[in-house]
């Protein structure tokens, strides 16, 4: 059972950690991925008189396949990197380190009485793979405010943010960020701060920065999650605004050992990878579409069951790959796809999908998806080992002696027939049997197979 209930603020529960950090001490514990699983997932119903339903009313009730959110293993990721980075945060100070540090801001110093930097990180992936949505998911199964009464029979009354999300600015203003985060602290406790500082006729960017480091101390705030960070990259371009930002955020992170991550899409990469201090500050998951293999086709699979046609379309081989090619195996377009298909049969007055009707939605979508992407890894290359599977002090078992049992989930994993799609490019052309290729790659003497030709020429030296 969860330690608390799925409410966004909570009162803190304490459990055994150590004695001079209650903000460690109530930490909501991690979910395995089973539970989170079952958290995340939206499978809607679909209408109880869908057999009675006119085709208007069928495209109608279409919109419900949008809400549908499959769980996959690669969000667990997501959140386990995000669980750790909001832990990170809580573990590298103290009481005492905080008040030293929010002492050394008031006075416009540094203090350097503390651990360790908190975790700093980037989630880069695809458009339309899943990161916000997931992300969001993810951090809404923690609450966001714990608030602290007591400790250890002593009052001890403040709120702990655990993280606060936010969009990089367009114009890449630092102001513009640190006053976006102040209104996401406000959205979350319930306070002023926002009014407060824009109230004053005129406040400068330096001052709304320091102001935006101290409240991080004073509201203990683990994780601050930065999305769109993409903005940053096209304003760079543009006016080379981006140095101010990023040194605002680092010295953030410096100053009050607050995790920083940013979400956006494979060209902040170019950013991140352009300034050295970066480049260790950015490391992260790079998400990449699916592959056509067995993972695409269950996650296909589950969609296929909402269809609001009168009749049932079977899911087929060729099917699956058409959609794939126009996708790019992209779960955002797969969606939308399978979505427009079924409109467009309805349209059509057709009674299910079919390749026509499908063909039909990727014209009316106008979807066009690179063929090719930087690296990362696949969602469908995220696989993770049962925590019942974990025993402790294994004896350590070789490679050559490894052996998997006929009913655990990696022998089965290897029984999915991978799906691929329809292959692209010029087919193959036939060579002649004397073709130098083909006797190359048949491992003939090459030399026999020269002289026998009249295809070599000797040359003898004097």
């Amino acid at each position: 059972m969860s330690k608390y209930l799925p409410e966004r603020s909570v009162g803190a529960i304490y459990d055994n950690a150590p004695a001079d950090n209650p903000f460690l001490a109530a930490m909501p514990e991690i979910l395995g991925q089973d539970d989170f699983n079952v958290q995340i997932r939206s499978f809607p119903k679909l209408p109880v008189n869908l057999p009675t339903m006119t085709a208007t009313e069928r495209r109608q009730a279409l919109p419900l396949i949008s809400s549908i959110f499959v769980p996959l293993d690669y969000m667990y990721a997501l959140y386990d990197q995000m669980y750790r980075a909001i832990r990170s945060t809580y573990s590298t100070r103290t009481m005492l380190d905080e008040v030293r540090q929010t002492n050394a801001l008031f006075h416009g110093s540094t203090s350097s009485n503390y651990s360790t930097q908190a975790a700093t990180g980037s989630i880069l992936g695809v458009p339309g793979v899943g990161k916000t949505s997931t992300i969001r998911r993810s951090l809404a199964l923690l609450p966001q405010v714990i608030e602290h009464v007591e400790y250890m029979g002593k009052p001890f009354y403040c709120k702990q943010v655990l993280y606060l999300c936010v969009e990089c600015p367009s114009d890449c203003s630092t102001k513009a960020l640190a006053l976006n985060l102040v209104a996401a602290l406000d959205r979350a406790i319930g306070s002023n701060y926002f009014n407060q500082l824009t109230s004053l006729r005129s406040v400068a960017a330096s001052a709304v920065a320091a102001q935006v480091k101290i409240l991080c101390l004073t509201h203990h705030v683990g994780l601050i999650l930065i999305d769109e960070i993409p903005n940053a990259v096209v304003t760079a371009r543009k006016n080379k605004q981006i140095k101010p930002l990023i040194k605002f955020l680092v010295e953030l992170t410096n100053d009050t050992c607050t995790s920083v991550f940013f979400v956006g899409t494979p060209i902040a990469e170019e950013l991140f990878t352009s300034q050295e201090h970066l480049k260790r500050r950015t490391r992260g998951i790079r998400l990449l579409p699916f592959k056509p293999d067995g993972v695409y086709k269950s996650f296909l699979e589950q969609l296929w069951a909402y269809q609001l046609t009168p009749q049932m379309a079977q899911l087929t081989d060729q099917l699956a790959n058409k959609i794939y090619d126009w996708s790019g195996g992209i779960p955002a377009y797969t969606v939308k796809i399978f979505m427009e298909s079924q409109a467009q049969a309805l349209l059509q007055g057709r009674s299910c999908i079919d390749a026509k009707t499908i063909q039909r939605a990727i014209d009316v979508l106008a979807i066009k998806v690179p063929k090719t992407f930087a690296g990362g890894t696949h969602i469908s290359d995220f696989s993770f080992v049962s925590e019942v599977d974990l025993v402790p002090e294994a004896p350590v078992v070789t490679p050559a002696t490894i052996s998997v049992p006929e009913d655990s989930d990696e022998a089965t994993m290897k029984e999915v027939p991978r799906l691929f799609a329809n292959k692209r490019g010029r087919p193959a052309a036939e060579r002649d049997a004397d073709d130098l290729l083909v006797a190359l790659k048949s491992g003939a003497d090459m030399l026999g197979h020269l002289q026998k030709r009249d295809l070599l020429e000797v040359f003898s030296l004097c």
